[in-house]
């Protein structure tokens, strides 16, 4: 009956969803001296024990805590009552209560399983493990037929790297359960790891005279032969290994081990290929031999050369994932290779992991730096399929449609883009994506599209430079809203004072509020720093000195922009008629 009435420790202190409400008006039960109990005080604790736990199955907590607490009082050594109440204290966070209601549970029953089991769980809970250890020691004995206690011990021992205590459980867990394979390597990693090659080598000894027909214990022997300055029996036993079975992986590594401890460089290399061929080796296996076989190369100072053919060879047969490529390219981009070298690699990346963002947006990259537009739109269609929430690949789609003339298909792959904007996306870049979009609306001559989509993009950034300018520029050529359009542009010029483009348009601003004074300043300041290479601006200065009465000098002007390449459809007639006409 009493195990009917444990819960869990454990589960309490994960999940029990107890109603603090009233709990925490409770206080706390008191382990009392206990005096001489009557019959009806028994009934009373019983009835009320029983009680409470009726409440707690039905999740009324409160209630059930309240009730355990009362049956304390009446039975203030009550073993059981102690054990739900250390759990529920346990769960309202009070762990020292817990704690002595636990330790006097145990003191009452030492012989129950279940109260010492989670006398244990909460101390490893608390990280005392040595109090956590000595609990499953005295149960271990007390409780011989419990395999799983020498397993807990196994794994506290093990978080404390107590190795010697942990061979010792592990002898006691044979003892009970016999010697299995998976006892005597664990046994064999161990001594290992504390650095007994001695007993390392007499367990893997015994594994393989168990199984001898077991390719794996044979070469790990060999292994602890090498390991045990006794490489004669080491070669042996790999080279009859290799006999058995050439393409033994396990036994590859070996012999290359061997190889180069002896010294045998040549023989080394040409073993490490082998194990680079291996078609039954995994690729993160084939990783650490080839991170091994670069290191050694920049240590010794040679060059890629071997280091690309083996990784050239690897990459010359089917890959089952992109780990070897990606090794590949990052050491040619630590090598600082050129583009031309890491294409094929990253195709290689590409073609058994089409979905690697990485891969492909450096694959991205050298298109564009190459100005290959065509190449662009190749890799990015593919990646809006296998990466839609990747708001890069849209925008250079975008761009690379744009320059290869299909302008209605970029607008219509940003404003897919757009779609896939959430609160987390880069918000320059989306304003990037509003700016294009307004650039397209622009050129197809939708106004209205175009400044919607660049009130977007100031959303989104309200420093956006290039917005600003196109926006002023625009409705000044509309010869509209030239407040706001003032407004835009002075903030272009406030951030960048020496852009030519950014003066000529607030110069032109200016120009068109009829401020042809202050107009001038700005479009000699243009002019200083760079303006007289574009036509526009040039011819804008013409019409500015034109307006304050400088006529040769605005002729002047005129003359020099008609020199230049450019689109105008009033400027012959400026000169022809010496004055200024409006487009």
């Amino acid at each position: 009956m009493k195990q009917q009435l444990i819960i869990s420790y454990i589960f309490v202190v994960l999940g029990i969803g107890l109603s603090t409400t009233s709990c925490g008006t409770h206080k706390a039960a008191q382990v009392q001296p206990v005096s001489q109990l009557t019959e009806a005080d028994y009934r009373r604790h019983d009835y009320y024990f029983l009680e409470a736990t009726r409440q707690r199955e039905a999740g009324n907590h409160a209630d059930a805590l309240a009730l355990y607490e009362h049956c304390l009082g009446i039975n203030p050594q009550s073993a059981a009552v102690m054990y739900e109440l250390a759990q529920y204290y346990a769960f309202l966070q009070q762990p020292e209560r817990s704690r002595i209601l636990l330790e006097k549970a145990v003191e009452l029953q030492p012989d129950n399983f279940w109260y010492r089991q989670t006398l244990g769980a909460y101390y490893r809970s608390i990280k005392e493990m040595d109090k956590a250890i000595a609990v499953y020691e005295e149960m271990s004995t007390q409780f011989p037929a419990r395999g799983e206690l020498l397993m807990m011990l196994m794994d506290l021992y093990s978080q404390q790297k107590d190795y010697p205590n942990l061979i010792k459980t592990l002898d006691r867990l044979e003892v009970k359960e016999g010697k299995s394979e998976q006892l005597s390597m664990e046994k064999y990693r161990i001594y290992l790891q504390m650095g007994d090659k001695e007993n390392a080598f007499r367990e893997m000894e015994n594994l393989s005279k168990e199984y001898p027909n077991d390719v794996r214990y044979r070469v790990m022997l060999g292994d602890s032969y090498l390991d045990n300055e006794r490489p004669d029996e080491a070669y042996a036993i790999f080279q009859a290994a290799l006999a058995e079975d050439p393409e033994n992986a396990q036994a590859q590594l070996s012999m290359a081990s061997y190889y180069e401890r002896m010294g045998m460089d040549s023989l080394f290399y040409l073993q490490q290929e082998a194990v680079l061929m291996n078609s039954k080796l995994g690729s993160s296996v084939k990783a650490e031999v080839m991170r091994r076989i670069i290191l050694q190369n920049e240590q010794t100072g040679k060059d890629s050369t071997r280091v690309l053919q083996l990784f050239d060879r690897m990459l010359s047969v089917p890959q089952e994932d992109a780990t070897i490529a990606t090794l590949c390219y990052s050491y040619m981009q630590h090598k600082q290779m050129d583009d031309s070298v890491g294409v094929p690699v990253l195709e290689k990346i590409l073609e058994v992991e089409p979905d690697n963002i990485a891969a492909r947006y450096s694959l991205l990259m050298v298109a564009v730096r190459k100005n290959d537009y065509a190449e662009a739109v190749r890799i990015c269609e593919p990646a809006i399929q296998y990466n839609p929430e990747e708001l890069a690949f849209y925008y250079y789609l975008g761009i690379s449609y744009f320059q290869v003339e299909r302008n209605l298909d970029a607008l219509a792959v940003l404003q897919k883009g757009v779609t896939q904007v959430t609160p987390e996306s880069d918000k320059k870049l989306v304003s990037d994506f509003y700016t294009f979009i307004g650039d397209l609306h622009h050129s197809m001559e939708k106004q209205e599209a175009c400044y919607e989509a660049y009130d977007s993009a100031l959303v989104y950034n309200p420093d956006n430079i290039g917005v600003l300018n196109n926006y002023a520029y625009f409705l000044s050529l509309e010869r509209r809203n030239l407040d706001k359009a003032e407004e835009m542009s002075f903030r272009t010029v406030k951030a960048e004072p020496k852009n030519d483009t950014y003066l000529d348009t607030y110069a032109w601003i200016l120009f068109e509020k009829e401020r042809y004074t202050e107009a001038r300043i700005y479009i000699d300041e243009a002019m200083k720093n760079g303006g007289g290479e574009s036509a526009t601006i040039v011819e804008h200065s013409g019409d500015i000195y034109y307006m304050l009465g400088e006529v040769d000098k605005a002729l002047e002007f005129w003359k020099q922009a008609a020199g230049m390449e450019h689109e105008s459809t009033t400027l012959e007639r400026k000169i022809k008629l010496k004055k200024y006409i409006k487009e």
